[in-house]
């Protein structure tokens, strides 16, 4: 059975301006964020680092929780953010890098 996948993210600036967003293809969206392919918010704002993401089966609870977020006061996302990734490191920074083969520790 084909699995699916959906995403809520966020995506934030060096000045923590914040976007809220929900995908199905998370990869490539943070990748079309950080190229400017969008103009508007994100573009205008910076908002290149992915900060935050959530994973999801179906996309009508993705939707959903998406919506609910986009309620919530800034203050409550960045509470959010700061509880998963308390240092607003881009958590896309290393993907497409080639990973290096586990080795086992010489003794």
């Amino acid at each position: 059975m084909f699995e699916y996948h959906f995403y809520v993210y966020i995506m934030a600036s060096r000045s923590r301006t914040l976007y809220i967003g929900f995908t199905s293809k998370l990869q490539v969206r943070v990748e079309q964020h950080k190229q400017g392919v969008f103009e508007g918010f994100t573009d205008h704002y910076d908002c290149h680092r992915l900060v935050y993401f959530e994973h999801f089966q179906t996309a009508a609870v993705g939707i959903a929780r998406e919506k609910q977020l986009k309620r919530w006061s800034r203050v409550k996302k960045i509470a959010l953010i700061d509880r998963a990734n308390p240092t607003w490191e881009d958590l896309s920074e290393e993907w497409g890098k080639p990973v290096k083969p586990f080795e086992e520790p010489k003794t």
